[in-house]
């Protein structure tokens, strides 16, 4: 009875470790079959999706170099306009008829101004817009009439429409003190500037610039004189 156990189980045995391999054998089979059955790309769609991601990079290269190249410009532009040209917009009517409220103007920073240039300068935390008449050391005298002579000598005024003595409280004839400059607005009835001691002549430290151009509105476009 001994004898006849053993190779049974021998042989349970053996089938067993059989039927394992058999097993593992299918299980291989079916993972192969299961990868070929995977469909492969096709060359074109291949060529397509290569040329889509070519574009993606080079549309955000385009899009990196026009965002930085915008930036450089307006901060070029921001540095020019405060250091060299400030742009600035009229407000009032002092300088009538030579420019109006509401005008964009382009001024250049100078350290020699000269009679008859107009300029912007700071004055109790403003700007102001107004021409240049006289000097430092020249004497200026204006009559009743609004008549303005400088050194005795009537200066011609060919930007005024209507002379008027205006908002003066000043001695006449007034000496121009050193390093500084007279200034009166084209609109002389209303225009307060240097006749008035409270405005008084334009040091050099307040000078912003000298106005040169027009660029607002078209109608106006072009140098101011």
């Amino acid at each position: 009875m001994t004898n006849d156990f053993v190779p049974t189980i021998l042989m349970a045995g053996y089938m067993r470790k059989e039927d394992k391999e058999t097993g593992r054998s299918s299980h291989m089979e079916i993972k192969k079959k299961n990868n070929s059955s995977k469909p492969v790309p096709e060359l074109d769609a291949l060529e397509r999706e290569l040329a889509r991601e070519k574009y993606k990079n080079r549309f955000g290269m385009v899009l990196r170099s026009t965002i930085y190249t915008l930036i450089t410009v307006a901060a070029v532009a921001i540095l020019v306009a405060t250091l060299w040209m400030p742009v600035l917009q009229i407000y009032g009517s002092s300088m009538n008829e030579t420019l109006q409220d509401g005008d964009i103007v382009l001024s250049v920073k100078d350290s020699h101004m000269k009679s008859g240039d107009i300029i912007a300068f700071y004055y109790n935390n403003k700007i102001l817009v107004k021409r240049v008449i006289a000097q430092s050391g020249e004497w200026v005298n204006i009559d009743a009439d609004g008549n303005v002579y400088v050194n005795d000598v009537l200066l011609p005024e060919p930007y005024i429409t209507k002379k008027a003595l205006g908002e003066c409280d000043i001695e006449l004839p007034y000496q121009v003190p050193e390093n500084r400059v007279f200034v009166m607005g084209d609109h002389r009835e209303v225009s307060v500037d240097s006749r008035s001691a409270t405005v008084g002549c334009v040091a050099e430290e307040q000078i912003v610039g000298k106005l040169v151009f027009r660029a607002w509105p078209l109608s106006g476009f072009g140098y101011i004189r």
